[in-house]
């Protein structure tokens, strides 16, 4: 019943992300894009280096 509940709130809380960043987002420009996907990268090789870490140490 709890995974139902978490669930529940997960779902609802995507539903008001997207009715929101529908009404209120603004496009962005090419150049803030090609900044975001090169800083995403990033993050992405960082995380996948810290689990790889923690799971070597656990």
């Amino acid at each position: 019943m709890t995974l139902l509940v978490i669930l529940a709130c997960v779902f609802f809380a995507v539903f008001l992300m997207v009715i929101f960043g529908e009404k209120y987002a603004k496009p962005i420009s090419v150049e803030q894009q090609s900044k975001y996907s090169k800083l995403i990268w990033v993050l992405v090789f960082i995380l996948i280096i810290a689990a790889i870490i923690k799971n070597l140490v656990a």
